[in-house]
């Protein structure tokens, strides 16, 4: 059952790929409005490691898959950080639109990769692991709560999605943060490793949605005649 709902999440997150790269080509490539893509293209990737586990079996190449999600979870995920924080830029906080906001904003997901790199991936050991059908490749050591970057993470986006609503009357970002939230702390009483993925995959078409939605605000504020 989780094999079906991993490639199934791998799907929705290709799906939610190919909307945000025509989004991108809309409205421009280069800006940290599209830190999001990095990491929905990396959770297509997650999600396909962990729904095609059984089908490679155990050995070198499934290792290696799941060491390098590891590795992309610790330096993709921190962006979403700069990109939370570049919201409110674009939503017209005039605190925001300093160079050194910006400088910040990227200093602080860099700093995240950093300490997720010392407390998650140096020196990981990984074993073979099955859980509901899936075999994947995880941690030998235990977990003994929420990673610390996930939790920070998780704080800027709520923090960000309740000023984008209060400024820009949008409530999404801040309804799709808390609902990851809530959902990562909470043990569902059901016979699935992969149902908790679902909060996550809410959140992050909550992030896309967002970039959305302040890409036509944009749009719309730039064709506006000048007064």
């Amino acid at each position: 059952m989780d094999t079906i709902l991993f490639l199934g999440f791998a799907a929705a997150y290709l799906a939610l790929l190919v909307w945000g790269v025509r989004l991108a080509m809309r409205n421009g490539w280069w800006t940290p409005a599209n830190l999001p893509l990095l990491v929905v293209a990396a959770l297509v990737y997650d999600n396909l490691v962990l729904g095609l586990g059984s089908f490679i079996g155990e050995g070198p190449l499934l290792e290696g898959l799941n060491y390098g999600r590891y590795w992309i979870h610790a330096a993709i995920t921190p962006t979403l950080v700069a990109w939370a924080l570049h919201t409110l830029r674009r939503a017209g906080f005039g605190w925001a639109q300093s160079r050194l906001y910006q400088v910040l904003s990227i200093g602080a997901a860099l700093a995240l990769t950093v300490v997720e790199y010392f407390l998650e991936v140096r020196g990981l050991h990984l074993v073979p692991q099955e859980e509901y059908g899936v075999l994947s490749y995880g941690s030998a050591e235990p977990a003994t709560g929420p990673p610390l970057m996930v939790l920070v993470v998780a704080a800027f986006l709520v923090v960000a999605g309740a000023l984008v609503w209060w400024k820009q009357k949008w409530p999404w970002l801040f309804v799709g943060a808390v609902i990851m939230t809530i959902g990562s702390g909470v043990q569902l009483p059901l016979p699935s490793g992969a149902i908790t993925n679902a909060f996550e995959l809410t959140l992050l078409v909550s992030i896309m949605a967002t970039k959305a939605f302040q890409d036509r605000n944009d749009h719309s504020r730039d064709l506006s005649p000048a007064r």
